[in-house]
């Protein structure tokens, strides 16, 4: 099923209510999820009538946020929520440290593969041993889930389930990642820190499974496909940004103690959110960016470039 016409993200849906009764649209919706779900445990209730665990069921498959509340306990901040709920295909992530960036995306990452029969969840980090603490939490809270999931397959590194479905821990290396072709989902994993060639071997797998990009981090300098994706005017991306200050969970008290320990730098980095220059960086980042305008006129125009000749014209030669 194309995620454009599941259950919560059908774009036409406004549509085609239009047209039914709500008897018949409580159907449809009902029809829909039970499509969504074949081959696991909710389609055994609906057929065995189990009333209650259906609608809990069909419930957590039409809404993330009922499914992390009712069936994970865990109860999102708003903007988890909106990130929950979010049919974006590409998304931001530019928060805090310890903000639930990662307890947010394996979330995601096991609800898409728990009511997506087949699909491939992959997560990146610069690391092996930080992509298998994010997918650490994903198995966590898969331990949660009643009835337990079966597995197909379980190891260290990754788990397949019984509707087919995987979820892959990878390192930051484009020789890895290139050996996997239409995710569903990609998750990287603190991106400011992740290799350029790594994001370039990302996006082209998603091209024919049309899957979901996830970047989440703090900043690191004013570098990176990070940066140039969050500073960027591009419109496909959903960007949120969450700072220490927005966490419920952190005290003012704790974040005046960390702005003395660690300086005002590193704290707007680390607990701002703020892209700044390095402490090595010569120049800066947007006095570079100033120095290349599209409205000078190049010296050697491309059509009908020769170098040869245009420099021995500059060095007063003639052309043999």
């Amino acid at each position: 099923m194309s995620r454009r016409t599941g259950p919560a993200r059908a774009k036409g849906k406004g549509a085609a209510k239009a047209a039914l009764s709500p008897e018949d649209d409580l159907q449809a919706e009902a029809t829909r999820a039970a499509a969504l779900c074949a081959g696991n445990w909710l389609q055994e209730e609906i057929l065995a009538g189990n009333a209650d665990r259906m609608i809990r069921g069909l419930r957590s498959a039409l809404d993330p946020v009922a499914f992390a509340a009712e069936r994970l306990d865990f109860t999102p901040d708003a903007w988890q929520e909106k990130v929950l709920q979010s049919a974006g295909q590409n998304i931001l992530l530019n928060c805090s440290r310890q903000a639930g960036k990662s307890t947010t995306t394996a979330i995601i990452a096991l609800h898409e593969a728990f009511y997506w029969p087949e699909s491939l969840v992959l997560l990146v980090s610069p690391s092996l041993r930080q992509s298998r603490e994010l997918f650490v939490k994903v198995c966590g809270f898969l331990r949660m889930l009643e009835p337990r999931p079966i597995l197909e397959e379980d190891n260290r590194l990754s788990f397949t389930l019984s509707n087919g479905s995987r979820v892959v821990s990878l390192p930051g290396s484009a020789e890895t990642v290139r050996g996997f072709s239409a995710p569903r989902l990609v998750i990287e994993d603190e991106a400011a820190f992740v290799d350029d060639g790594v994001y370039g071997a990302v996006r082209p797998m998603l091209a024919v499974s049309g899957g979901r990009l996830i970047l989440m981090s703090t900043p690191y300098g004013k570098r990176g496909h990070f940066h140039e994706a969050w500073k960027g005017d591009v419109s496909d991306w959903l960007k949120i940004e969450v700072t220490a200050l927005q966490c419920p969970r952190i005290s003012e008290e704790f974040l005046e103690k960390e702005r003395r320990e660690i300086g005002d730098l590193w704290f707007r980095q680390e607990y701002g959110c703020e892209f700044l220059e390095t402490v090595d960086q010569v120049f800066r980042y947007d006095d570079i960016e100033r120095m290349f305008s599209d409205e000078v006129e190049p010296l050697f125009p491309d059509e009908g470039y020769n170098e040869a000749s245009d420099v021995r014209s500059l060095l007063g030669g003639e052309e043999r």
